[in-house]
């Protein structure tokens, strides 16, 4: 049977991930965890197919990813492009902040997805 959520083979990465987790995503964390912005759950190191999302909120089919500085490279912008043609073909939507963002403009970033969760959205349709 092939999984396309928590696929069980990535669930060791997806414990390291957790356990490792950058100072941005400990932050962001800090705001989603626990239903706390505005009721929703959020999941982290979710996977969807091959891949593990940094957060994501199921009934929003909204995935949040917090980029680092090999994001923008050529080799990780490739990466992060293929993924997210991929987990729009599953019908998700993909959130990208930087690292730096998070980290200095936390009311920014909470503004943004409070935007996109508030607001009447086309592929919830």
């Amino acid at each position: 049977m092939k999984f396309l959520r928590n696929d069980p083979t990535l669930k060791h990465r997806r414990r390291e991930l957790r356990r490792n987790q950058t100072d941005a995503e400990k932050a962001l964390w800090a705001h989603l965890r626990n239903k706390q912005f505005y009721g929703i759950k959020f999941f982290r190191q979710y996977s969807i197919g091959p891949y593990v999302l940094d957060f994501y909120c199921p009934t929003l089919r909204l995935a949040v990813e917090l980029d680092g500085g090999q994001h923008n490279l050529g080799e990780g912008m490739q990466h992060d492009a293929v993924r997210s043609e991929y987990l729009k073909a599953q019908g998700i939507e993909v959130m990208r902040f930087w690292n730096n963002d998070v980290l200095l403009n936390m009311e920014g970033v909470l503004a943004a997805l409070e935007l996109r969760i508030t607001l009447p959205h086309p592929l919830l349709k």
